[in-house]
């Protein structure tokens, strides 16, 4: 049997919606079907042909429950014989739906799969679905034995700050970098191919990412409360913000997209977990990078993008530091501080504004990664397609 690689042929994503904004009130079947049938009716994709749908979901309770993936499915009108599956690996859900897509591709098990996610936060609060024993405890008496201490990700991130020695004052000046860089890519137009627009109740449409603040700066956001210690550093404004919203990428084999007719943008070339701390809990894409270039079999600087997913500001400064990346390659569209983190969906939400770059501007290489929850990270290498 000749080798087999997964490729992607395409992206797309809602626009970001703030919490209680444009979105609040769409179903998470609904909203994961709007990308779905858009993936489809933008690439002649005959839903049929669809082996799987891998879909990722942080909080899987409420609307979110009952396999929302297969509900997707329905909603969208696709045929009963396309399957689905849910999967959980918390913020980087919807990256590992790439993972296991392409796994599934390469392996054979798949000719075309579709991978994405969804997070309505607005209707399923952060905390609906945490593990918790009979007293409380996240984890349970076991977990909370061998550490000594409760998980909580704004903790983590102070504790990184700490470690890393970042003041407040340079996270802030972080966080106002990523809503310039994202107003940047909005007003060029950087997103035209990736976004799906969203008709609201009243036929409006909704096409652009609602959690940019224009006018923030280090001033503005220095009078705001910090959110986990009295004296810490994390506040609302360098975190990243409560959203909704939806994803989906376009996976075959490169033999299966040219019986189609199908042009790629990009090559899964590497894809890669590491786990580290999980009190800290968000350091993990330090040892991810590391362990997906060393499989890659390429150094830093052959990179010519890298989106380190922005769940508080101390977490791509961090990895700036350690991997001694160049800051300019660093999430040129903005990341989740401004646009906004809608945690099942941000995987493949990062994934589609990566590859769209790469393809606008003819990067070879592209690098994604994600802390998540419990001390966990995915890596993935991408490689454009230019043919």
């Amino acid at each position: 049997m000749p080798h087999r690689d997964a490729v992607i042929v395409d992206g797309v994503r809602t626009p970001v919606g703030k919490r209680n904004g444009s979105l609040a009130d769409r179903h998470a079947a609904d909203l994961s079907a709007h990308v779905l049938i858009a993936l489809a009716e933008r690439n002649e994709l005959d839903p049929a042909l669809v082996d799987d749908v891998v879909w990722g979901c942080v909080h899987q309770t409420g609307q979110q429950g009952g396999n929302v993936g297969r509900m997707a499915v329905l909603a969208a009108g696709w045929p009963e014989s396309v399957p689905a599956t849910t999967i959980d690996r918390q913020c980087g859900s919807s990256q590992q739906s790439i993972h296991f897509a392409a796994a599934g591709i390469v392996s054979g098990q798949y000719d075309v799969a579709i991978a994405g996610g969804v997070e309505i936060m607005s209707a399923v609060p952060i905390g609906a679905t945490s593990a918790h024993d009979e007293y409380g405890r996240p984890g349970g008496p076991s977990v909370l034995a061998r550490y000594g201490a409760e998980f909580n990700q704004g903790i983590g991130a102070e504790l990184i700050a700490e470690k890393w020695g970042f003041g407040r004052t340079e996270l802030d000046e972080f966080a106002v970098r990523s809503h310039q860089k994202l107003a940047a890519a909005i007003d060029s137009g950087a997103f035209a191919d990736q976004i799906t627009e969203v008709t609201l109740p009243g036929g409006s449409a909704f096409s652009v990412d609602e959690g940019l603040r224009r006018n923030t700066t280090v001033e503005r956001l220095a009078v705001l409360k910090t959110s986990f210690k009295a004296d810490g550093v994390i506040h609302a404004g360098n975190a990243s913000q409560v959203s909704d919203g939806a994803s989906a990428v376009l996976m075959m084999s490169s033999e299966r997209a040219k019986e189609l007719g199908l042009r790629p943008i990009a090559r899964v070339h590497t894809a890669v977990l590491a786990g580290d701390d999980p009190v800290m809990m968000l350091t993990a894409p330090i040892p991810a990078t590391a362990k997906a270039l060393a499989r890659a079999g390429l150094g830093i600087k052959d990179i010519g993008v890298y989106e380190v997913n922005e769940a508080f500001a101390p977490v791509p400064l961090a990895w700036l530091r350690e991997t001694g990346a160049d800051e300019s390659r660093l999430n040129p569209d903005g990341g989740a501080i401004a646009m906004g983190h809608p945690l099942g969906a941000s995987g493949a939400r990062i994934m589609t504004t990566m590859i769209h770059r790469m393809r606008a501007h003819g990067i070879r290489f592209g690098l994604q990664t994600m802390c998540e929850g419990g001390g966990l990270a995915n890596c993935t290498i991408v490689e454009l397609i230019d043919e």
